[in-house]
């Protein structure tokens, strides 16, 4: 597939109280557990988003940085884009590692060219682990260059302007999108 992947680690974890990247998941670093994940899918190429350069990242993984100041997840796609060589991107936020690549393969299925997916949770959107066509880069920087960094404010501009799908996330995978902020959210981690 004419995919590639970007892993968003370029938060500053201040709720968690530490680097989210290097905490332990079920045994194992987060960013080892979500590149696993994504190498699975056999993606193009696969990028690391990050304020700099992580000293873990492999160098299968190319380094994409996010510019400075941060405005969020969007300065990690807005810097993805720039890199990018296929016609889609996939956005896999560091801190949500229920996330299966069956499902993401399952969203990868129902892109159309120009047009990616992102899926919901009831009326929220999932925009950290949705895919993106490449097309979106001017609308990335648009947002940016106005101040508006709400990716939930931004998704619904790409749906209607048909550059994104929403698809509804039934209720048995909506536990494939908790994310891990907090240090109670470790453990009430199920095993």
């Amino acid at each position: 597939m004419n995919i590639s992947a970007v892993l968003l680690a370029g938060g500053e974890s201040r709720r968690m109280g530490e680097d989210k990247t290097t905490m332990l998941f079920n045994g194992r670093p987060l960013w080892r557990t979500q590149l696993e994940t994504l190498r699975s899918m056999h993606l193009r190429e696969i990028f690391v988003s990050a304020r700099s350069d992580p000293s873990w990242r492999p160098d299968d993984v190319t380094f994409a940085a996010d510019d400075s100041p941060s405005c969020g997840p969007l300065s990690g796609l807005v810097a993805t884009m720039r890199h990018l060589r296929t016609e889609h991107l996939l956005a896999l936020a560091i801190d949500i590692p229920f996330m299966t690549a069956d499902y993401l393969r399952m969203l990868m299925a129902q892109i159309k060219p120009e047009c990616g997916i992102v899926p919901f949770i009831g009326e929220r959107a999932e925009p950290l682990a949705a895919i993106y066509p490449r097309s979106i880069d001017v609308d990335l920087a648009a947002a940016i260059a106005r101040s508006e960094f709400s990716l939930q404010t931004l998704v619904r501009q790409l749906i209607a302007s048909g550059k994104l799908r929403a698809v509804a996330v039934s209720e048995e995978n909506e536990m494939l999108f908790r994310n891990l902020n907090e240090p109670a959210d470790l453990g009430a981690v199920p095993q």
